[in-house]
């Protein structure tokens, strides 16, 4: 396993990835002070050679050049070393994902109904909060 993959056609080397290890302010108690539990994971993605140029144009309009993931939420290095790969994993196949271009539609009569039944309602809770006519 030495590469990370993201999507089947973007595959991260490990080589790539620079690790980082701190001690935690978070969860572990005195147990924090001796032990870095807090992982710090980067990846320059303009520097990489895994992403196309496609793919490296998309992530470095949406994510930056370098992708910083930080993960103190456990009291275990490894554990959060998986939950940093995890969350790198799920970052950049998020800014990956193109969306379908929207179809622009007409509104339905029903909600058409809701809304101008809605603004009657409103108009008349107004209507009531009103101080009567001098007569």
């Amino acid at each position: 396993m030495d590469e990370l993959e993201i999507t089947p056609s973007l595959r991260i080397p490990h080589d790539e990835l620079s690790w980082r290890f701190t001690s935690s302010g978070g969860p572990g108690g005195q147990h924090a002070n001796t032990a870095n539990t807090r992982v710090e994971l980067t990846w320059d993605v303009a520097a990489s050679a895994a992403p196309g140029p496609r793919q490296r144009a998309l992530l470095v309009e949406r994510l930056g050049t370098v992708v910083r993931i930080v993960v103190a939420d456990e009291r275990s290095q490894a554990r959060n070393r998986d939950l940093a790969v995890e969350r790198l994993r799920a970052r950049v196949a998020a800014a990956l994902r193109v969306a379908p271009p929207r179809r622009a539609t007409r509104p339905t009569r029903g909600s058409q109904e809701r809304r101008l039944e809605a603004k009657r309602h409103h108009a008349d809770l107004k209507r009531q909060r009103r101080n009567p006519p001098d007569s």
